[in-house]
């Protein structure tokens, strides 16, 4: 019998989740190798002693290594998984011989291959070929689908004489691929790998040291307090936890996976339909990868790309980012009240008070990491006093004191965490590899423009929206906007929006493909947990998560709702404070409840009033304004003001 879609996608998408279990002496081998290769991360970030090659190098070796010890191949069965036979292990010791090899002869002979001008050898060729190969076989598993995107864009290095018009290129040949691929710094040891072995390993160990210090029980805990007894509180609760959670894992797929096996029948147990309570966790976890402060480490990759602090980038994601969730929770309360379903009962609530006083220290990890950075300190040195904080922290009460074992066991399953995105950001460097040798993103660019023209912003981002959900489909967020923004930033400058705000479109949309049918994987696994039908999760996400969909067009040609820079600060909070209640007014009228159950009518108002306040301008804000106040009015009257009312036209 095949395994349930609910555990399939989400082992198919986050290998960590389907790992190799080993015990005895392998068990502690694999152990002790993950601990090292955080010990070797937290020395590399406070010494500063190795240079960006050597250091994606070396991170590179401990990553395939972790990576053929861990995972099995793409068809292992799960008795493989559990105890890999003879013929596994000589492939992934020949595999592991192959990466140590490759990668420890770059570290040996990079900066003298660049002493002679970038002339290469025979053996120098050979070594750069197994990189490549052995690349493809961790990608294969631990990347998922990314790998067969990888394989179409590396194969069009040799096709591409058989490409369509303007995208034909007059093919390359192998040597030269495998050279741009491994010695040049745009292919394997690119960008993506650099980010992946400072700023993401970093924040995936820092999230783990949170986990290990008990701060997810107290998230969750916080909660409750906060919105639990509320209207449909077990539903909000799971935004705000999923929320948080996300912002930390940075993976949509896992959060669903853990939180939602919590979340999901606490919402059904109170009411909630299951494909209602399976979107809401689904949308939830996905927002995560584009929440400040650490935006699932996608963030720091943004900065890099576009040469800006990270600072810049966190500010410009405040206001979507609370906008989406603010939609998301007031869907929740909408469709709570629509119901008629209550919050949790005073027993089940924790105690404030008592709460803070117990387990409120475990708060001092993320203030922390917030207080350094707003001094001035980089985010790796800040992320390095925040681990140093979630030590220390903890051992304020017993219960949440983290001893040797337990530190351990946070550097391990840091490196573990760290492996299919590590796995994934090494892949994309032959994605980026590819456009840059073959001018493939400069061919797509004109041939988008030429449709849209310059100045045709809005158009050149509907047809990047259109890429970046087809290829974000089944990848990781990271990698998916690492791939759509090689490609479609550039567009969308020319075409003329502002370059964070280009970035930040092709963010959210490769986010939200999580949630975009037919291939929607958050929704598809959060139904597996509901025992619901996936079509059904995957629309009521994409409604749930609207204004995520819309949000990036309104900032798309004026950034005043991404705090951008020389922007005057009031306009900004006016702006935000105009989108949040047209975020209100659209949600009301899509769930068809305000104060009452709303007739047609009532919902189109607040739907277009929705549209005209996310515009940022006077004139449409005072149309808005105007016309909510009429749908509210009319609502506010249950029908004695208005005889197109829902409660007028329920008793006809």
């Amino acid at each position: 019998m095949s395994e349930p879609l609910a555990q399939r996608l989400p082992e198919e998408q986050e290998p960590e989740l389907h790992a190799r279990s080993f015990s005895g002496p392998m068990g502690r081998c694999v152990s002790a190798l993950a601990v090292a290769w955080s010990l070797f991360q937290i020395w590399a970030t406070i010494s500063g002693d190795l240079d960006a090659m050597t250091l994606r190098a070396w991170h590179i070796i401990f990553l395939f290594t972790l990576a053929f010890l861990m995972l099995p191949t793409g068809g292992a069965k799960r008795r493989e998984r559990q105890r890999p036979g003879h013929a596994s292990r000589l492939v992934d010791i020949a595999l592991i011989g192959l990466s140590v090899a490759a990668f420890g002869y770059l570290i040996r002979y990079y900066t003298e291959i660049t002493l002679r001008g970038g002339y290469l050898l025979p053996l120098d060729y050979a070594m750069a070929s197994a990189a490549v190969l052995v690349s493809f076989a961790a990608a294969r598993r631990a990347a998922g689908n990314l790998v067969w995107l990888a394989l179409a864009f590396f194969l069009y290095n040799f096709l591409g004489r058989y490409a369509p018009g303007m995208l034909e290129n007059a093919g390359l040949s192998w040597n030269r691929v495998v050279e741009h691929l491994f010695w040049g710094s745009q292919g394997l040891l690119g960008t993506g790998v650099g980010v992946s072995s400072t700023y993401i390993f970093m924040f995936v160990l820092f999230g783990a040291f949170l986990q290990v210090c008990g701060f997810s029980h107290f998230i969750n805990d916080l909660a409750l307090t906060l919105v639990g007894r509320t209207a449909g509180g077990p539903a909000k609760v799971a935004v705000v936890a999923s929320a948080l959670m996300g912002m930390i894992n940075g993976s949509a797929l896992a959060n669903v996976a853990t939180t939602g096996a919590i979340t999901i029948p606490l919402m059904k147990r109170t009411g909630y339909r299951a494909e209602f309570a399976a979107a809401v966790e689904a949308v939830a976890s996905t927002g995560g990868q584009f929440t400040p402060p650490m935006m699932g480490a996608v963030g720091f990759l943004m900065a890099e790309m576009l040469g800006a602090p990270y600072t810049r980038v966190m500010l410009a994601a405040v206001v979507p980012a609370f906008l989406y969730y603010l939609a998301l929770i007031a869907a929740v309360h909408f469709e709570a009240r629509k119901n008629g379903l209550k919050g949790l009962s005073a027993e089940h609530i924790p105690e404030a008070g008592r709460l803070i006083l117990k387990r409120g220290h475990l708060l001092l990890p993320l203030v922390t990491l917030l207080a350094f950075m707003a001094m001035g300190y980089t985010p790796l040195y800040a992320v390095v006093f925040g681990i140093g904080a979630a030590v220390l922290s903890s051992w304020v009460r017993k219960e949440t004191r983290m001893g040797l074992r337990k530190i351990l066991r946070a550097l391990e399953d840091g490196a573990k965490g760290a492996v299919s995105v590590g796995v994934a950001c090494v892949t994309i460097g032959v994605i980026i590899g590819t456009v840059s040798l073959t001018g493939l993103g400069v061919k797509l660019g004109y041939a988008m423009l030429g449709h849209v023209g310059e100045g045709g912003v809005f158009l050149a981002g509907f047809f990047v929206m259109l890429i970046s959900v087809v290829l974000g489909m089944g990848v990781p967020g990271i990698a998916a906007y690492v791939i759509v923004a090689a490609v479609a930033v550039p567009v969308l400058i020319r075409a003329g929006a502002n370059p964070m705000a280009a970035h930040m479109f092709c963010l959210m949309y490769a986010c939200l493909s999580n949630i975009t049918p037919p291939v929607a994987m958050s929704s598809y696994v959060a139904a597996g947990i509901a025992r619901t039908n996936q079509t059904r999760v995957s629309l009521i996400a994409v409604r749930l998560g609207l204004t995520g969909f819309l949000l990036p067009f309104f900032f798309l040609d004026n950034p005043l709702l991404l705090c951008a820079a020389g922007v005057n600060t009031l306009a900004t909070i006016q702006a935000a404070i105009t989108a949040a209640l047209g975020v209100l007014a659209l949600t009301a009228g899509l769930e068809g409840w305000l104060f009452r159950r709303m007739a047609r009518p009532a919902r189109f108002a607040l739907i277009v009033t929705g549209g005209l306040f996310l515009h940022a301008n006077a004139l449409t804000d005072t149309i808005g304004a105007l016309l909510g106040f009429l749908a509210v009015l009319w609502q506010y009257g249950g029908g004695r003001l208005c005889p197109l009312s829902g409660d007028n036209l329920k008793r006809k």
